[in-house]
């Protein structure tokens, strides 16, 4: 994954916040991210609503979750 980001271009924070994001949402599954179906991810962002995430920081780290295989 750090390889991709790289290949991409992302800066330091970026990647840092990218895997910090993946590990949360990894967490959040119980199991690899990679296996995540679209179900999954919805009820990733109703739980952040639940607990007090704001959009902005919710939406960002559904983005990152959602495209955790490419």
């Amino acid at each position: 994954m750090q390889h991709d980001m790289l290949m991409r271009g992302l800066g330091s924070h970026t990647q840092q916040d990218y895997v910090r994001h993946v590990r949360r949402f990894a967490a959040f599954l119980g199991r690899s991210p990679d296996t995540a179906t679209a179900a999954d991810i919805r009820r990733f962002q109703l739980h952040q609503h639940e607990s007090g995430v704001g959009p902005a920081q919710s939406m960002a780290r559904s983005r990152h979750c959602g495209s955790c295989s490419s």
